[in-house]
């Protein structure tokens, strides 16, 4: 078992417990690998319901800075690469998926509860995408999708910090609950996952997905390939 995500195996529910509290569940390379694997092995032992919370006081500050000076431009590339590559198995996954987030939510952490087909939050939280701040194009499309193209350029322009109720009323969350609630959620979750046989489960999501795997795929890789990342998010970094 990973030492940086909890999987825990209920009959055919699934729960990804994001377990770095003490950096706020920022996805490292390590967490971001674990999560493609958990979500790899689930589908593949034929779970209906995958879960994806956070432990501690919020569900994820999103990209991991903690050791990005060491890094090179083409090593940070490839960790923006892979987080793309989980979002795109999270929202293209045939189980229902369920995003439970509290907290203060930051960037990929916000964009790994968007990928989600159920999206609860929790009256206190509240999220923001700076990734342009430092033109990283990760999950826009897919925010677009989700609020509106109008509603997502005004708060992606300025990076703007939003609420639960926005996120509400937004589209972006579909539900708010306090976490005591989740419990509840999570077993209705589970009777709506059981509905239809996995195959047609399977089928019913591919033929609703507005997904555009390669044209995110590229987008992210031309905004991070272009010259002097790491001299931008250092600017991001010293101002934020």
């Amino acid at each position: 078992m990973s030492a940086v995500l909890r999987v825990d195996r209920q009959g055919a529910r699934r729960v990804f417990t994001l377990a770095r509290p003490g950096k706020m569940n920022a996805l490292s390379a390590e967490l971001v690998e674990a999560l493609i694997a958990a979500l790899d092995e689930a589908e593949a032992d034929g779970a209906a319901l995958i879960v994806l919370k956070g432990e501690g006081k919020n569900f994820s500050a999103g990209f991991d800075f903690g050791d990005w000076q060491a890094q090179s431009e083409g090593d940070l590339l490839l960790r923006f690469v892979r987080i793309e590559m989980l979002l795109q198995r999270l929202a293209a996954s045939p189980c229902l998926t369920l995003g439970l987030a509290h907290g203060r939510n930051f960037g990929a952490g916000v964009d790994l509860f968007g990928a989600c087909k159920w999206r609860v939050g929790a009256p206190d939280a509240t999220f923001r995408m700076p990734g342009l701040k430092f033109g990283l194009v990760l999950g826009t499309r897919r925010f677009a999708a989700l609020v509106g193209a109008e509603r997502a350029r005004a708060i992606l322009e300025q990076a703007a910090t939003f609420g639960a109720d926005e996120a509400l009323r937004d589209g972006f969350a579909s539900r708010l609950a306090a976490p005591h609630e989740w419990p509840d959620i999570e077993r209705q979750a589970q009777e709506a996952a059981s509905a239809l046989a996995c195959a047609s489960r399977a089928q019913l999501y591919a033929a609703l997905s507005q997904e555009a795997p390669d044209t995110d795929l590229a987008r992210l890789v031309r905004s991070a390939a272009q010259p002097g990342l790491k001299a931008r998010v250092a600017e991001y970094l010293e101002g934020r």
